[in-house]
C-alpha cells in the first residue's frame, strides 16, 4: 500500500534464506516498519530480516507465481484481496496458522479451512482530491463514482493500470460492485471519454501525476483526482515539514474499495522455521500497532491501537464497496481484459 520509509534489513535477499539465520521476505515496493521493531524480531527470534522489494503489488504478486519453484525468499507480504485467487490457485503457499491468530477480526478472515494466507492489514482504496485546487476554482470535490464522469471534472482524475495495479485493479472492482456486471463497462467508456489518465503504478500516479501531494507539487503533477488511499491524507500531514494543521488532501468517500493484504509461507521456502516465526510477528500486537505509520493502512487484529493521525485525518471509509472473493476469482482476468481493450486502445 501507500508506504513511504525505506524498508528495514538488506533488499538482496536472493537465495539468502538458505542461510537457517537469515529469514527473507518478498514484498511490494511499499513495504515499511521502523527499526527498532524489526530489531526486537530479529532479537526475540535470532532471525536477521532480508526484505526483497519486488514492484507494485501486481507486479510483486505475478513474479513470486513465476519463480515459486525457486522461490526469492521464504514469506510473502502483500497479496491483497484483489489477487488473492490468483496467488492460491498458483500454489503460491503452504499451510500455516500463525499464533496469535485467534485475535484477527472475524471479517478480514479467508482460508480458515487451509490457513495459506494470513490477514495482515487493510485499507480502502478511493479517490483522494487536492484541496487547493477546488478552492482555488470554487469548484466541489467530487463525492462519488457518478459525479467523476460530470463535465466539470473532466482531464482532472488519474488512476492506475488494472491489469498491473493493485489499487487501479481495486478501483475497477469498486465500479464493477457499484454498476454491476451490466453496467462498469458503460461506466468506464464515460470515464474515458472524460478524460481519465491512465500511468502504470501508484508510486507515479500519486507522487508524479496528483497535484495534491508532496511529490506531485514538485513533479508539477497537474491532477487535482487520483485513485489511492483513504489513508493518504495522514501521510501528507505526517510526513510535511512543516506540519499542515489539516490535511492537503481529501477523500470522496463514495468511491472507496475495501482492500485486505496478506501473507503467507512460500511454497518452496527454504527457511520454514524462520518463516513462521515472522509470520507470528507480523500479527503481533508490537509490529500491527507500528504498521499503521508506516505503511499507512489499518491493523487486522483485536485491541492493536490506531495512531491519532489516523482518526484525525484518515479515518476508515463508512461504507466501501466490497466484492466476495470467489466472485473477483470468477471475474476477475475477464474484467481486466475488457477493460484494457476498453480504456488502453
Amino acid at each position: 500500500m501507500a508506504g513511504t520509509l525505506a524498508a528495514c534489513g538488506s533488499s538482496d535477499g536472493g537465495q539468502g534464506s538458505g542461510d537457517s539465520k537469515t529469514v527473507t521476505l518478498v514484498s511490494h515496493d511499499s513495504w515499511a516498519a521502523s527499526k527498532d521493531v524489526i530489531a526486537a524480531f530479529e532479537k526475540q527470534s535470532g532471525y536477521k530480516v532480508d526484505v526483497l522489494k519486488d514492484g507494485d503489488a501486481g507486479q510483486a504478486v505475478n513474479k513470486a507465481i513465476l519463480t515459486k519453484d525457486n522461490p526469492q525468499g521464504d514469506v510473502f507480504f502483500g497479496v491483497d484481496n484483489t489477487l488473492l485467487s490468483r496467488a492460491l490457485d498458483n500454489g503460491l503457499f503452504q499451510s500455516y496458522e500463525p499464533k496469535g491468530s485467534d485475535k484477527i477480526k472475524a471479517g478480514y478472515r479467508v482460508d480458515e479451512d487451509q490457513h495459506r494466507v494470513t490477514p495482515i492489514d487493510t485499507g480502502d482504496i478511493c479517490v483522494n482530491y487536492d484541496k487547493k485546487y477546488f478552492a482555488d476554482h470554487k469548484l466541489e470535490p467530487p463525492k462519488s463514482f457518478d459525479d467523476l464522469v460530470k463535465p466539470q471534472y473532466r482531464n482532472l482524475l488519474v488512476t492506475e493500470n488494472a491489469s498491473a495495479s493493485s489499487p487501479g485493479l481495486g478501483f475497477l472492482l469498486g465500479t464493477a460492485a457499484q454498476y454491476g456486471d451490466g453496467g462498469w463497462e458503460g461506466y468506464w467508456k464515460k470515464l474515458k471519454a472524460n478524460g481519465v489518465k491512465v500511468v502504470d503504478g501508484w508510486e507515479q500516479a500519486y507522487n508524479e501525476e496528483f497535484s495534491g501531494s508532496a511529490g506531485g507539487k514538485k513533479a508539477k503533477g497537474d491532477r487535482p483526482l487520483v485513485v489511492s488511499y483513504a489513508s493518504s491524507p495522514p501521510a501528507e500531514v505526517v510526513f510535511a515539514d512543516p506540519k499542515p494543521s489539516t490535511a492537503p488532501t481529501g477523500v470522496a468517500e463514495g468511491t472507496c474499495f475495501r482492500q485486505v493484504e496478506y501473507a503467507g509461507l512460500l511454497s518452496n521456502a527454504e527457511n520454514t522455521k524462520g518463516g513462521k516465526a515472522l509470520l507470528d510477528f507480523l500479527i503481533s500486537k508490537r509490529f500491527q500497532e507500528d504498521m499503521p505509520m508506516n505503511m499507512f493502512v489499518y491493523p487486522v487484529t483485536e485491541g492493536a491501537q490506531v495512531p491519532p493521525e489516523f482518526v484525525k485525518y484518515g479515518p476508515q471509509a463508512k461504507d466501501p464497496e466490497t466484492m466476495d472473493p470467489a466472485k473477483i476469482a470468477e471475474h476477475r482476468d475477464q474484467w481486466v481484459k475488457s477493460w484494457t481493450s476498453l480504456v488502453l486502445k
